[in-house]
């Protein structure tokens, strides 16, 4: 008998219920966290590159972790939310495959699940300026892990399943939009849980197929058969995402961060980080400290 392990767990950031206005209007929001919504009244947008989604009551949303979007609220808004990191052993996520934010129609047990976590989880609401002069960001999520490290190991693990069936119920849709997908190889699985793992280390096509005794062509073109993209810009691109985190939750020089993702040096660090994300790494900083932090 196989036994399956789940490898995601979760660090709580906040959890509050709040009546907005048409100041919850931000643009170009992007965070290293997700963040769930359930609306119970009035109506709002959330809008990005792969579309729009109109906030209305009686619906959860997600927003994964790194997708970047616009925030507007029409005049009035009443939401439940939780935000919080995913982690896991490997470095993957359970949205690696979709960074699109996405709905589905409400059940009772939803909202309950959300007053639970409220009663387990007080004084978890954002409580601060969201002025990066006023606070540190790493020390901001220090803060909260050592609140999480607090808890009892009851309330804590409720409140890792409240988590995980949440995002339960918002994986699905993302599930359903891709019917034909196969169950990659081993081997491809095993490979991209050690690219994750190795960002920083030296990662060619040549070295990867190797490891698991395939032709480097062969490999390439199987990857990109279960991952969509060859290794090349896979390896790339959670380079990049492994950057936005550490430059939103640590004070680390731009230098040691292209070190720690694998970037020979610092030139080719910006220039990569610039085409896939639209912007410079300080631009970014710069962003994710004046907006990052919205609900």
């Amino acid at each position: 008998m196989i036994k399956r392990v789940l490898q995601n767990t979760f660090s709580l950031l906040n959890v509050d219920y709040v009546k907005l206005s048409e100041k919850w209007n931000y643009l170009n929001v992007i965070s290293p966290y997700f963040r769930i919504y359930y609306i119970d009244e009035g109506s709002g947008e959330i809008s990005g590159q792969s579309g729009s989604l109109k906030l209305e009551p009686g619906y959860l949303y997600i927003i994964p972790s790194f997708t970047l979007c616009n925030l507007h609220c029409d005049g009035y808004l009443s939401q439940y939310f939780v935000q919080f990191f995913e982690e896991s052993v490997d470095g993957s996520s359970l949205f690696a495959r979709s960074r699109n934010a996405s709905k589905v129609k409400a059940k009772q047990m939803d909202i309950d699940l959300f007053k639970r976590l409220l009663e387990i989880n007080p004084g978890r609401g954002i409580n601060r300026s969201d002025d990066p002069k006023i606070y540190e960001k790493n020390i901001y999520y220090k803060e909260y892990q050592e609140l999480n490290n607090m808890q009892g190991l009851a309330s804590y693990l409720e409140t890792q399943g409240i988590l995980l069936q949440l995002m339960g119920r918002l994986l699905q849709p993302q599930l359903q939009r891709k019917p034909e997908e196969r169950h990659a190889p081993a081997k491809i699985v095993e490979t991209v849980g050690y690219i994750l793992v190795n960002l920083h280390q030296e990662l060619s096509v040549t070295s990867l197929a190797s490891r698991i005794n395939q032709h480097p062509d062969y490999f390439s073109r199987l990857f990109k058969t279960f991952t969509g993209q060859r290794p090349v810009s896979y390896i790339l691109e959670k380079r990049i995402e492994r950057a936005q985190y550490l430059l939103a939750t640590s004070r680390l020089a731009y230098s040691e961060i292209a070190t720690q993702t694998g970037f020979d040096n610092l030139s080719y660090f910006s220039k990569s980080f610039k085409k896939l994300t639209g912007m410079s790494p300080s631009t970014y900083k710069k962003q994710v400290y004046t907006v990052g932090f919205t609900l």
